[in-house]
């Protein structure tokens, strides 16, 4: 019995605290259950946005990424949006370095600026970071490998940080365009 009420706690917990998706909404006010309903107007419009091509193998990685978590379907024949996306830097910083001064670590810096445009008009503008690491082995071949999973690792990271800012703005838009309609 008390195994159960710690496994149905949090449940209970996380449906108090007024979670809800972020890439849909609500079709009722129930407050405990969904039906199954939700409005999906929201990834609808995200599917409208071109993923305009990215420099370099890192950009491709991320465009890749961007692809899968905002149309997965494909990129939109007549888009409604379009998102530009550039590296502006990649700082590689030794760590752990031994008493000879060799490093047996590398952190990667990236930093991306992106900005998407609705009727040639800018309606976002912003930056993502993205942090990750990798060992510096006594195999060249492992080092590669490892650095390549380093850069793969970043750039889901950074998709999904665009991806969630987008999710945001639409969400945003639709909520506002719900008041001005409740008026």
């Amino acid at each position: 019995m008390l195994r159960k009420l710690y496994i149905l706690l949090p449940v209970f917990l996380l449906c108090a605290c007024g979670f809800e998706p972020l890439y849909v909404e609500k079709k009722h006010d129930n407050p405990w259950y969904f039906k199954g309903e939700f409005d999906t107007s929201i990834t609808q419009e995200m599917a409208k946005v071109k993923i305009e091509p990215i420099r370099d193998r890192f950009g491709q990685l991320l465009r890749n990424n961007l692809i899968d978590l905002i149309s997965p379907k494909g990129q939109p024949k007549n888009p409604k949006y379009r998102l530009f996306v550039k590296l502006d830097s990649k700082t590689e910083t030794n760590q752990a370095l031994r008493s000879d001064i060799t490093a047996t670590r590398k952190m990667v810096k990236y930093k991306v600026s992106y900005y998407m445009l609705a009727d040639n008009e800018k309606v976002l503008n912003s930056d993502s970071v993205s942090y990750s690491s990798y060992d510096i082995l006594a195999n060249p071949y492992s080092t590669t490998i490892a650095k390549k999973k380093g850069d793969e690792d970043a750039a889901k990271i950074i998709a999904n940080d665009i991806s969630l800012r987008l999710g945001a703005y639409f969400h945003s838009i639709a909520t506002n365009r719900e008041e001005i309609n409740d008026f």
